[in-house]
């Protein structure tokens, strides 16, 4: 039994490099390339797009931004001491601030996507549904955060308790209260939109991998067609 077991798993192990090493080589390095950056240039235009526009991210629930714990666990309390208006205004702050940050993202994008290599496309076109997506955001999000971030302050200062927040949550953070960057409101807004961008561009990465053919693009076709 042991002996039979074995042979099954060297077997099922055989047929997956195959099956690997034949989508590795079923197009050129020039289609692998190719497909990596139409991916992320579909991906990259449809969440800019639909996120940097009004309600893009305050009228979608799958990104809208909400209160920092820090607030949203005190809501109740602050609300019966006449808070609520103000609490409701700093929420749609935060998210007109994503939304008028996120358009300023696409020059970037685009610049990121251009610089792909070969090596980067062999090296995430065989992965998950959203490796594409995992790898351009670990090539982006630092520069994005820093580029976004002022857009975001300029956004959420126009908003009173906006400074009033990071003066109690730079308390409550010394004081292990407030973890993370719910210590600062910008920071805490600025990556919120940025986790808006990513799960965008992933979810139109995994409707490509899913169905290559839809796209009409003859390589998305070719490349993606050969790895199912």
């Amino acid at each position: 039994m042991k002996r039979l077991l074995y042979l099954w798993l060297v077997t099922l192990l055989f047929v997956m490099g195959t099956s690997l090493s034949y989508a590795a080589t079923a197009f050129t390095n020039s289609e692998a390339v190719n497909a990596l950056r139409t991916t992320l240039t579909k991906g990259a235009d449809v969440a800019v797009s639909s996120l940097g526009k009004d309600n893009g991210f305050l009228g979608n629930p799958a990104v809208r931004i909400p209160l920092p714990d820090f607030l949203e666990n005190s809501k109740g309390m602050l609300k019966m001491m006449g808070m609520g208006s103000q609490l409701d205004a700093l929420e749609v702050s935060m998210n007109r601030a994503a939304e008028a940050a996120i358009p300023q993202a696409r020059a970037l994008l685009k610049k990121t996507i251009s610089n792909m290599t070969v090596q980067d496309a062999r090296q995430v076109l065989t992965g998950g549904d959203t490796a594409v997506t995992d790898f351009f955001r670990s090539k982006t999000q630092s520069d994005l955060h820093l580029q976004l971030l002022p857009i975001v302050k300029s956004k959420t200062e126009q908003v009173g308790l906006a400074q009033q927040y990071n003066q109690l949550a730079d308390k409550g953070s010394r004081l292990g209260l407030v973890k993370g960057d719910a210590a600062n409101l910008e920071s805490y807004v600025t990556n919120k939109a940025l986790d808006g961008l990513y799960l965008m561009v992933a979810e139109e990465e995994k409707a490509i991998r899913a169905n290559p053919l839809a796209t009409g693009s003859a390589v998305l076709k070719k490349v993606f067609g050969s790895m199912k």
